[in-house]
């Protein structure tokens, strides 16, 4: 049966519908907002799996026919998810994956593939409803609906489901999740827009999200799905009682042990001890028994916060780790900076490259150029274990990302500073926040490069916890901190204001005061990292590293391009022969970007002379071509002669050329005039003195000279 509900939202109709295709999926919809069509498909194993965790797999998937493209790898087919379609995978999950219920174990995939796009609409979002809808209307257990959106401000009023061309005047750009009572997920970013915005914009965007609940609430009352019964584990509350009397005690003095691997290694020796204990009476109950020790810790910790208002390594609750900084660590990179707090340390590294070094991104919003990057790793030896060595994930990738979205705004424009700016982030050790470690030490590496950005950026962690009625919330979390919390909320800004935000819950949802006071701590946790930035670099150097490109660029008339490039790129490559790279654009800007500033600016002489055009009058240096009866075509700029005719050679009546000027001499000549077809007219003598005494004939026309029927005419090229 098809059912197909609507509403609209922000001048457009956005409407939810089933039943129509993929009907052997435990749940379709197939979403439409404009002419932004997309699909999202939920199935989830019949048999529960052995995992330990819920196996949730989200894939988003662009299909390159949905923007009337064919795909342009070398297989012209759809490849790996592109970095877009991981961030929005992962923006999914972290939304959906808390309202699972905590014993379901059975593998679940949402399936997202985006179909049409019209350029307008963010299939993005409409994935994010469209799985609250697939799973809400499936027979998965699953605590929704909720909804999802997307709001900017454009001249200080707020836009639900902006456009694309929205969010171009839109100096905050966030997506909000939630249900009809709090906020569950948000990610975007800001342009230093104050704490006190963004809770507005939170607060706007929440009663879009009732608005979109009510239309799921529509369809399923018509549709009424029966969910599967989750399975209720078996407790031995005897096991239980004996672990808990065997622990209670250790578990409390582990939770007071400040160091990581200390307290990891204590948690260790309980679990081996309480295991050895119980074995001969529980031999198949050594996981259940791990289990217990851990949800005895986590009850402790938990207690420990909100009663004694004690954390594990002994800080107040908005007190944050030891800070220390160090510049210029990597004596060959352009910039480099160490950032450690506590137990969590990053390397951020910043180059500078050339237009040649940009990153082309692909995608259903068309062919693009990034100058700007952020890149993060996470090596394994940051936490003490051993795993297997891949190309970066999900996490890695969002990680980067939020980076990137937090320093974006304080980068200058190309106009102003055009270069290539790649930065790194290689996490040494890591105990939570990595992230906002990478957003302050990529500021530092980027003023250490002599980065012209106006102003640092730093990030915060905050944590949560609560048992319903009491809460707290912890600024600077510890990995343990974030593990047995309920939030882990991310915020990043300068001293004017917020430039990037991410927030993931693991309870049903948060109210608005929670996030203001987690708003509050955030800007105090920045205000204090800030000023130890600004205390060891408070400017950009004065100066790039010596080891970093030199570029110079000139705008050029776009019909003159083809003179660079060249035949096959033959002129362009022989200009790189020196060590600098050339790039050119349509517009026809050339920048030249060169680690030797002198190889970069004979390179700019050269291109500047190929795109001259000879001026009358100027004196020019040129080479002998070729030799006639009538005079000698000198070429004084790159692919451009001239024609000096035999009179203009000297002061002297000269009766063979080949007597003053033969094929591959160099000679000066002066430019006497550029007739309206572009012939240059030169004279070698204008170069000179004139003896004394000399005075210039009136010439008219020189005569021609007559011969045979094949005999050749002068005068100069016709």
């Amino acid at each position: 049966m098809v059912e197909k509900v609507e509403r609209e939202i922000g001048g457009r109709t956005l409407s939810i519908e089933t039943g129509r295709v993929a009907k052997q999926a435990h749940g379709s919809v197939w979403m439409r907002y404009g002419d932004t069509v997309v699909l999202v498909a939920a199935v989830s194993d019949n048999r529960p799996s052995n995992f330990d965790f819920f196996p949730l797999t989200v894939d988003y998937r662009e299909k390159a026919y949905a923007g009337g493209k064919i795909p342009g790898n070398f297989f012209k087919r759809e490849g790996a998810p592109s970095t877009t379609e991981k961030l929005n995978a992962r923006l999914i999950d972290h939304q959906i994956r808390p309202l699972f219920p905590k014993a379901y174990k059975f593998e679940t995939q949402v399936l997202v593939s985006v179909l049409s796009v019209d350029g307008e609409n963010d299939p993005a979002v409409l994935a994010m409803l469209g799985a609250s809808a697939v799973l809400s209307i499936s027979n998965i257990p699953f605590e929704g609906p909720i909804g999802a959106v997307r709001v900017g401000r454009v001249d200080g009023e707020f836009v639900i489901l902006p456009s694309y061309q929205d969010l171009d005047e839109s100096d905050i750009d966030i997506v909000v999740s939630g249900n009809r009572e709090s906020v569950v997920a948000v990610e975007g970013d800001c342009h230093e827009v104050p704490e006190g915005d963004v809770l507005e914009a939170l607060k706007f965007a929440h009663k879009g999200i009732v608005e979109l609940i009510d239309l799921q609430d529509e369809l399923l009352s018509r549709l009424n799905p029966v969910k599967r019964e989750v399975p209720v584990p078996e407790v031995d509350e005897e096991l239980q009682a004996k672990v808990r009397k065997m622990t209670e005690a250790d578990a409390k003095k582990t939770n007071r042990i400040a160091e990581k691997d200390e307290r990891e290694a204590a948690v260790r020796q309980i679990i081996a001890d309480t295991q050895e204990a119980l074995g001969e009476e529980y031999e198949d109950a050594f996981r259940a028994i791990a289990d217990e020790v851990n949800a005895i810790i986590k009850a402790d910790m938990r207690q420990m916060i909100l009663e004694e208002k004690k954390r594990i390594d002994g800080r107040e609750l908005d007190e944050i780790r030891p800070i220390s900084i160090e510049l210029g660590v990597l004596p060959r990179a352009h910039g480099s900076a160490i950032f450690t707090r506590g137990q969590t340390q990053a390397l951020c590294i910043t180059t500078l490259g050339g237009k040649m070094d940009t990153r082309m991104v692909d995608d259903l919003e068309g062919k693009s150029f990034k100058s700007f990057m952020f890149d993060y790793n996470f090596p394994s030896y940051s936490v003490g274990e051993a795993r297997r060595v891949g190309p970066p994930g999900r996490r890695e990738i969002g990680h980067g990302a939020l980076a990137e979205k937090a320093l974006e705004p304080v980068v200058p424009a190309e106009e102003m500073f055009p270069y290539t700016i790649r930065n790194v982030s290689e996490i040494l050790e890591s105990n939570s926040s990595s992230s906002m470690a990478t957003v302050c030490g990529g500021s530092l590496a980027m003023m250490d490069a002599g980065v012209p950005i106006k102003t640092h950026v730093a990030g915060a962690g905050v944590g949560l916890v609560t048992d319903g009625d009491r809460w707290e919330v912890l600024t600077d979390i510890l990995g343990d901190e974030d593990h047995l919390g309920d939030m882990d909320l991310k915020v990043t800004g300068t001293a004017e204001g917020i430039t990037a935000i991410q927030m993931d819950i693991k309870v049903n949802g948060i109210s608005f005061e929670i996030m203001e006071t987690a708003f509050s701590r955030a800007r105090g946790a920045l205000d204090f990292i800030l000023g130890l930035m600004n205390e060891a670099l408070p400017r950009p150097r004065e100066a790039l590293s010596q080891y970093a490109p030199r570029i110079l660029s000139v705008k050029i008339d776009p019909s003159k391009i083809g003179t660079v490039i060249g035949p096959g790129g033959k002129t362009i490559r022989s200009i790189e022969e020196g060590g600098a790279k050339v790039s050119v654009e349509d517009d026809g800007m050339v920048t030249v970007a060169a680690v030797d500033v002198n190889a970069a600016e004979e390179a700019m002489k050269m291109i500047r002379a190929l795109v001259a055009d000879p001026e009358v009058g100027q004196i020019y240096e040129g080479v002998v071509k070729r030799v006639t009866d009538f005079g000698a075509f000198i070429e004084i700029l790159p692919g451009k002669d001239g024609l000096c005719h035999i009179s203009e050679l000297e002061y002297h009546r000269v009766r063979k050329v080949e007597d003053v000027l033969k094929e591959g001499d160099r000679t000066k000549a002066k430019v006497i005039g550029v007739d309206d077809q572009g012939k240059i007219r030169l004279s070698r003598k204008a170069t000179m003195e004139a003896p004394e005494g000399y005075e210039e004939e009136e010439r008219s026309e020189p005569p021609r000279r007559s011969g045979g029927g094949g005999g050749r005419s002068g005068g100069g090229r016709r």
